[in-house]
């Protein structure tokens, strides 16, 4: 299964893109689901139809689903929550406020995310276009899976031993429940789904996300940052869309000032994002919705482009020898050196731009070696290990 994924500022237009997408793949004849990860959910607006947590079809081969992350939370997350509960209520009563304690940060968009495996799963059909919430957002979500796989190892096992051992005595003394076996199966669970989730994301043959900007400073800076967040966790960014451009005929009179703004905008983002694929959009006198509409934009977005196929990958990470060890090469363009900062703990590395930090574990060869340089330039970081 082609699975695409379609990220961006707020409001930039990442739901009419990912729509149009889906008619377009549906309309060569491919069987496709579209679905939105965003709370917000407007995918329903985009093709005037009410849509659920299960798939509607929409037209011929194209499905769409707007996913329910409080009814997946449930399925996935159930014993979990309710030990949890337990604990909470031991000295107060269930309230609604109680309620969304139990709801952790992001984790709802976690389950959005896992039910992308679970359609992947299925098999049922050829390609997945997700709507996904604002950049920060998926961002948080996409740098989980190697967070949790960093508790899971680290801290799991013992905190399950730690239970085992001195459950019944704090039990007994402090009168405070202790998480059962199927707690713990229930995070085991939790934790392989995520696992495989994560191995899925990092398949580029299968797997591409796509930045949706709009021609302004502001945004096409955020696209940037994306960019260089995307690369430091290894994703697939195989193309640029530019939506909401200002038609010639539009810009005169009081937009006269916009001509010169956007021009200056497409050109940085043409630039800057060499050799990856730029697809532009005129805005439309018209709203982005309704299946004849997603449909016309679809082919003035892509034209003789086939959408499903992927349409950039870069390989992000190279090790190459010199004459006194090894380079670690990471792409990662868009990034101030100042915000950079880097640290070696054993054979794992943390780098950090700014608040966003990834640890990555050294391949073998590397691993018994300590960095003896660092050097960020033309977008790449260099680590001289020795």
């Amino acid at each position: 299964m082609r699975i695409i994924l379609y990220t961006g500022k707020g409001g930039v237009g990442k739901t009419s893109i990912a729509a149009a997408t889906a008619c377009k793949i549906a309309a060569d004849g491919k069987k496709v689901l579209v679905v939105s990860t965003d709370l917000a959910h407007s995918l329903s607006d985009s093709f005037d139809v009410r849509l659920s947590n299960e798939p509607a079809e929409i037209s011929r081969n194209l499905y769409a689903m707007e996913i329910d992350s409080v009814l997946e939370n449930e399925k996935s997350w159930g014993n979990v929550k309710g030990y949890l509960e337990k604990l909470m209520m031991l000295k107060s009563e269930r309230t609604v406020e109680s309620e969304e304690l139990l709801v952790f940060p992001g984790f709802d968009e976690l389950m959005s995310l896992l039910k992308i495996k679970d359609i992947h799963d299925e098999g049922i059909y050829d390609v997945l276009i997700v709507d996904c919430a604002p950049t920060g957002e998926t961002m948080s979500l996409l740098k989980f899976p190697d967070l949790f796989k960093w508790w899971m190892e680290k801290l799991f096992p013992i905190k399950r031993k730690g239970a085992k051992i001195a459950g019944p005595i704090i039990q007994a003394t402090v009168k405070v429940p202790m998480p059962s076996d199927e707690t713990f199966d229930e995070i085991e669970r939790l934790y392989d789904r995520i696992d495989q989730l994560h191995q899925l994301m990092m398949n580029k043959e299968a797997v591409s996300i796509r930045i949706v900007t709009t021609p302004e400073k502001i945004v096409v800076k955020e696209a940037k940052r994306s960019f260089s967040y995307l690369h430091l966790f290894d994703y697939n960014v195989d193309c640029i869309i530019i939506n909401r451009i200002f038609s010639e005929a539009s810009l005169c009179g009081y937009f006269e000032k916009w001509a010169q703004i956007q021009k200056d905008s497409i050109r940085d983002i043409t630039d800057s994002f060499k050799g990856i694929p730029v697809f532009k959009l005129e805005l439309l006198n018209c709203e982005l919705r309704r299946l004849d509409i997603l449909n016309t934009i679809a082919q003035q977005l892509y034209r003789k482009t086939d959408p499903k196929k992927v349409l950039f990958n870069e390989k992000i990470f190279s090790v190459e020898k010199d004459q006194n060890g090894y380079i670690l090469a990471i792409n990662m363009p868009f990034v101030d050196k100042k915000e950079l900062k880097l640290s070696q703990k054993g054979d794992e590395i943390t780098i950090s731009i700014k608040n966003e930090r990834r640890c990555l574990v050294l391949p073998a060869k590397l691993q018994p070696m300590e960095i003896t340089g660092a050097k960020y330039e033309d977008g790449r970081l260099n680590l001289h290990f020795a």
